[in-house]
């Protein structure tokens, strides 16, 4: 009997990304399914939810709290030995840019996502104090 294929990667986070911007709350709940172990952690600068079930309803929330907001790629998916990374903007419903950022993803041995740790805004600059022959930025 054949084993079932492990998603790569890119399918993995684009199943996360659809769940993020679908208005189907049972297709959201079915993406999730595919892309997100039963014990998956996300957290970002202002949430930490553990398990498909809160992330499915820290979803719904962010539906709640800004309606017609959506998510793009900034970015193609960085991955090698069960990590990634990608960049996403959020659009508001009016299609204005409100917030860039980048996640990093751990997957589980089934290739679903088992944490994803968000960060907002472009990186910060280095501090002044440090050794200017350390520092390259452009």
């Amino acid at each position: 009997m054949d084993q079932p294929s492990t998603p790569n990667p890119e399918e993995v986070v684009l199943a996360y990304l659809r769940a993020y911007v679908t208005e189907d709350a049972s297709e959201r709940s079915e993406l999730l399914e595919r892309c997100w172990a039963d014990n998956g952690v996300y957290q970002d600068p202002n949430t930490r939810v553990e398990g498909r079930a809160k992330m499915l309803a820290s979803i719904e929330s962010f539906h709640q709290r800004l309606p017609g907001a959506t998510f793009k790629f900034a970015s193609g998916v960085d991955a090698h030995h069960g990590m990634l990374r990608f960049r996403w903007i959020m659009f508001g419903a009016d299609g204005a840019r409100q917030m860039e950022g980048f996640d990093i993803g751990e997957l589980d041995d089934a290739g679903r996502l088992k944490r994803i740790t968000g960060f907002f805004g472009p990186f910060p600059d280095p501090p002044a104090t440090w050794d200017p022959h350390l520092v390259d930025v452009e």
